[in-house]
């Protein structure tokens, strides 16, 4: 099943270069948007990423992740780039969610990302939670991936290491920029609601750092271990439960503006999703959610039923309510009630129940089907009974549509 879509994006930072992103979107209507930041030397792609996104998705939150320049399909260098360039590329990403889609509600980062959200949340007023993910205290952390090269990047300013099997080069004003940072300000002065998964057994970043985080924090803020999750949360469970246990979290602290939309009972509200050419969404007396497309043969993504098969639903449905409710009142063994419908275009010829008589009419055709110990009878009774359902008898009343802008 589809839960949602993935788009390859770029755009672009404050230093002009393109970088490279991904948006995970639910089919319907995203009830936030989450921006998120990856570890150290990792990408966007890294599977803890795309298997959180992945479950965030499936509970109707739209995900922004992206390649920190440098790394992955982004342009720049990374030896040029550092841990302010990194906070600088996440605000750019806000900006470019608030500009083409919408101002981004929830900031997640895993390791040094984490630091990085901490750190960026302040400059993007439109976050209203921040979650990290076996983040470290203090970005200076860091330099324990490349301590034996610390000495020499002292020295010439300059050096290659190794990490995860791949060679990056280090500068000196890499060091000098993580040394800079005051973490446990940035923390103390959220002003967001706080969220920090750790994993006791985290042997990369221990966790202790997420005791100083959470510390530092003020309330609202939450705590949940990760139990026996490594660091890079490599097994598929780990990166589903936070995915899960996170969209409970969201729910408490970042309201749906969709659910806030107040429609009387009975009315609809239809809009477009943008996910697709014709995809809409519709909010049925703002309780219930449902989708609507067109098929991939005429430009659509199929991602719905279609406008027709929307009110053949309609009708069906008060069809076999109506029979039901008719069978119960006189007590008839009415075990089940079924009924299947299909809309065609036929001509005008061809019906002579009709009174247009020339070009094409509609033409829904309904088979009824009835399970139960029924005489003929009562089957002809309860087939004369689905006639009268009231979506049958507007469809063949005279209606009248007003439609007019709003305000």
């Amino acid at each position: 099943m589809a839960y949602g879509k993935s788009e390859k994006i770029t755009f672009t930072n404050n230093q002009g270069q393109q970088l490279a992103a991904r948006l995970d979107r639910p089919l319907s209507q995203p009830r936030a948007y989450a921006l998120f930041a990856h570890c150290f030397t990792c990408s966007k792609d890294i599977f803890a990423a795309s298997r959180i996104a992945q479950g965030l998705v499936q509970n109707d939150i739209a995900v922004l992740r992206f390649d920190f320049t440098g790394l992955g399909s982004s342009e720049g260098e990374f030896e040029n780039t550092n841990f302010s360039s990194n906070v600088d590329d996440l605000v750019a990403a806000a900006e470019f969610l608030t500009e083409d889609y919408k101002a981004p509600d929830l900031l997640i980062g895993h390791s040094l990302g984490g630091a990085a959200v901490l750190v960026a949340a302040k400059h993007i007023p439109s976050a209203k939670a921040v979650v990290t993910v076996n983040a470290p205290a203090d970005p200076d952390h860091v330099k324990e991936n490349f301590a034996v090269a610390l000495d020499k990047i002292r020295e010439t300013g300059i050096a290659e290491v190794s990490l995860a099997g791949r060679p990056f080069t280090i500068k000196k004003q890499f060091l000098d920029d993580i040394s800079e940072q005051n973490l446990a300000r940035d923390v103390s002065s959220l002003g967001k609601a706080l969220l920090v998964f750790h994993g006791p057994r985290d042997q990369t970043v221990g966790i202790e750092n997420a005791a100083i985080i959470f510390t530092a924090a003020k309330h609202p803020k939450s705590f949940i271990t990760l139990d026996d999750a490594d660091h890079l949360l490599s097994r598929r469970e780990d990166a589903a439960y936070i995915a899960d246990t996170l969209s409970a979290w969201v729910k408490r602290h970042i309201p749906n503006t969709e659910e806030a939309l107040q429609l009387d009972e009975g009315d609809v509200r239809v809009s477009e999703n943008a996910l697709g050419k014709f995809a809409q969404i519709a909010s049925v007396s703002g309780k219930h959610t449902l989708l609507a497309d067109e098929p991939v043969r005429i430009g659509g993504d199929d991602s719905g039923p279609t406008p027709y098969g929307l009110l053949l639903a309609g009708l069906g449905a008060c069809t076999t309510m109506t029979v039901r409710m008719y069978a119960d009142r006189k007590k008839w063994p009415l075990e089940h009630v079924s009924v299947r419908l299909k809309h065609d275009k036929i001509h005008a010829d061809d019906c002579e129940a009709c009174e247009t008589g020339s070009g094409k009419v509609d033409q829904i055709d309904r088979i009824l089907t009835l399970n139960g110990d029924l005489t003929p009878d009562q089957r002809q009774k309860l087939l004369e009974i689905a006639d009268k359902c009231p979506v049958h008898r507007t469809l063949h009343s005279e209606v009248h549509i007003v439609t007019e802008l709003e305000g």
